[in-house]
């Protein structure tokens, strides 16, 4: 059921009676952009992986560029009354004995303060983290109900955008990996088709990392289609790549191999392109335009959800892509621009990596800009002096040779 709060903001919004400003933003709270995007917050802390990303995305992007939109009347809207997931919404996705398992290690948690739920990443857990990681997917089951019920009273509903930690690509059906504990896209795409009958979901990642969480949450399912761009391979300090348990034959975790398509009657609903290192924002214009639009073309969401990673920036510490801010805003306003055209406008961006916490905050405030319509300020952030020839040649081969296998 869609959450009251949800609906009287949007109805509220959309005849352009009282708006709900922007406040608080030291406890949960929605904030609606318009043209529009909606962004949530979960405001305590999970650790120290989660203590150091929650504060850079979220206090840099209050800092730096929210008082350039806050004035701008019913453009921003907070929407304050939602609820955390239930858990029989994680069920869907996630099985009932890790769901059942992690809220009893909650005793131990408290107990010892802090302690490790899975090594990969690691992953962290406090004695709120459970309580804290269904606050963080019930942002994406709201920011869905937040869209629909504003796609059917206008052309142009809002973008959601849950800016929310734990993040949630890397968590597998069985348990948590790669400091994700719930699949929060995973969750959303489940609860689309069944709270508001949006059948067909197509989810972009286009974080550094495989999505493998949310791969294999719908490997044999025909009515998600599961797009991921990802590094292939990189070069990181070994101190880095120790902590995070990294294959040396590829980027964490070491899946999402070209030729991984889906299985069963999922096959070929799955669409995995490793990228080369040095991949940048010219290899990303051509993937959009050559995989991402006919793959979504053909499929006919009804709903696209992206796992919406930014830590394939040029700046980001565990990776050596080289995408800039600028690659962001485009991705941002083409994605907008795609579901407008193919599925009435409805799409919500869900926050997952992004470990340079200056270039997330300005990549994340210039991904709002495309929503909103503005110009982008990457200008004023990116450094072109960074940047080195991209390896043209590889990411040709690469997108040819995921055309051919899913028949572009």
């Amino acid at each position: 059921m869609v959450g009251e709060g949800v609906v009287e903001a949007l109805q509220s919004e959309v005849r352009g009676e009282d708006r709900v400003v922007v406040r608080g933003w030291g406890k949960p709270q929605w904030t609606l952009a318009g043209e529009r995007a909606v962004g949530g917050e979960k405001g305590k802390r999970e650790g120290y992986e989660y203590d150091q990303r929650l504060h850079g995305p979220l206090m840099w992007f209050i800092k730096l560029r929210l008082p350039s939109l806050k004035f701008r009347g019913s453009e921003i809207i907070e929407l304050q009354k939602f609820r955390p997931a239930r858990v029989d919404d994680i069920a869907r996705v996630h099985e009932r004995a890790y769901v059942s398992g992690l809220e009893k290690a909650m005793v131990q948690a408290s107990d010892q303060g802090l302690i490790f739920i899975e090594g990969s990443g690691p992953t962290y857990a406090t004695s709120t983290t459970f309580q804290e990681s269904l606050l963080a997917a019930g942002a994406g089951l709201s920011l869905v109900d937040a869209v629909v019920v504003a796609s059917k009273v206008r052309e142009d509903p809002p973008v959601g955008f849950a800016l929310v930690r734990p993040p949630g690509h890397h968590a597998v059906p069985t348990g948590p990996m790669g400091f994700c504990v719930f699949g929060n896209v995973a969750i959303a795409a489940r609860y689309a088709q069944r709270a508001h009958g949006l059948k067909r979901v197509f989810i972009v990642d286009f974080d550094v990392h495989h999505g493998n969480g949310t791969n294999d949450a719908f490997y044999d399912d025909p009515d998600i289609f599961f797009l991921s761009t990802h590094q292939v391979r990189h070069s990181v300090i070994l101190s880095i790549s120790s902590i995070l348990c990294l294959p040396k034959d590829g980027s964490y975790p070491g899946t999402g191999k070209i030729y991984q398509i889906g299985n069963g009657d999922g096959e070929g609903s799955t669409l995995n392109l490793p990228l080369p290192g040095g991949s940048g924002d010219r290899a990303m214009r051509s993937v959009f335009d050559e995989v991402i639009v006919p793959c979504a073309q053909r499929f006919k969401p009804d709903i696209i959800l992206v796992s919406a990673g930014y830590d394939a920036h040029v700046l980001d510490p565990l990776a050596s892509l080289q995408f800039t801010t600028g690659t962001y805003y485009m991705l941002a306003s083409n994605i907008k621009q795609l579901a407008k055209d193919l599925c009435g406008g409805r799409c919500v961006f869900f926050l997952e990596g992004g470990y340079n916490l200056t270039s997330l905050s300005h990549s994340v405030a210039d991904s709002f800009r495309a929503f909103l319509g503005e110009p982008s300020l990457a200008s004023e952030f990116d450094n072109p002096a960074l940047l080195y020839e991209e390896p043209s040649k590889k990411v040709k081969e690469a997108i040819q040779k995921v055309k051919h296998i899913h028949s572009l």
